[in-house]
């Protein structure tokens, strides 16, 4: 069995179908997670983050360290739905969002043999809001492992070779959650989410603003009518549930 930090976590954040909607709910769904692990004292980092053109988030990666974080945040990942009435229509119409969350394990060191050969290193200047390039240095390192295609970048350290060992540590976890998938995949022949599948049929829970307020967990049955405060980081009702 791989050797995992109990107490670490990572956590990834992509906006789906929706546009600059699913972008700004993504961007709420890290602020939700942000505000729990503040509730819980974990430390929380941004690893790297992908801005959206208007609003929002396209993709985020972040690190939470605490006791045993990754055990009670496993079953957040998956699609999540917001429906509400947009912000950004003129017209006031509602709309729906998606967005896919990945709870992985931070794996330790040297567990996954990884080989050099099949790692493609760039490097780039951290960006900030609007994507203005707010360092000068090309600090920012984006590791790609070319025979999965899986691609991590990390700008959240302040040398290069830092980002490089947090980005290498990032890739490790992705490809352990592949190979997890995979296995799966093969024992119960489950079928993959294809890429852009983050919409209608695989979301886990939805968070519905109008026309009324619900948040329900579709694997469980638990269901909140405050969704202002899941999305305020009060999220213990929907952890550690057994599905129905």
């Amino acid at each position: 069995m791989l050797e995992y930090e109990k107490n670490r976590a990572l956590l990834s954040i992509y906006a789906g179908a929706g546009g600059v909607d699913a972008q700004d709910w993504a961007s709420m769904l890290l602020r939700m997670y942000q505000r729990f692990a503040q509730n819980r004292n974990w430390s929380f980092s941004i690893l790297h983050e992908s801005l959206g053109e208007q609003k929002g988030i396209k993709s985020a990666t972040c690190e939470m360290k605490g006791d045993n974080v990754y055990e009670i945040l496993k079953n957040e990942s998956g699609v999540h739905r917001l429906v509400r009435i947009s912000p950004f229509s003129a017209k006031d119409l509602r709309h729906t969002s998606f967005a896919l969350v990945e709870i992985m394990p931070e794996i330790k060191v040297g567990t996954v043999n990884i080989n050099p050969s099949d790692l493609r290193i760039d490097t780039f200047r951290s960006s900030g809001p609007g994507g203005q390039n707010v360092n000068k240095l090309e600090t920012a390192v984006r590791v790609t492992h070319v025979p999965t295609g899986i691609a991590v970048a990390v700008q959240s350290e302040r040398s290069q070779a830092q980002n490089k060992e947090k980005a290498l540590q990032l890739l490790a976890s992705k490809l352990v959650l592949k190979m997890q998938e995979q296995k799966a995949q093969e024992l119960f022949e489950l079928k993959p989410v294809p890429p852009g599948g983050i919409e209608w049929g695989s979301q886990i829970r939805s968070y519905v603003l109008h026309p009324y307020q619900m948040v329900k967990d579709h694997r469980t049955g638990v269901k909140s009518s405050q969704p202002d405060k899941v999305l305020d980081g009060d999220l213990d009702k929907f952890l550690n549930q057994k599905e129905a």
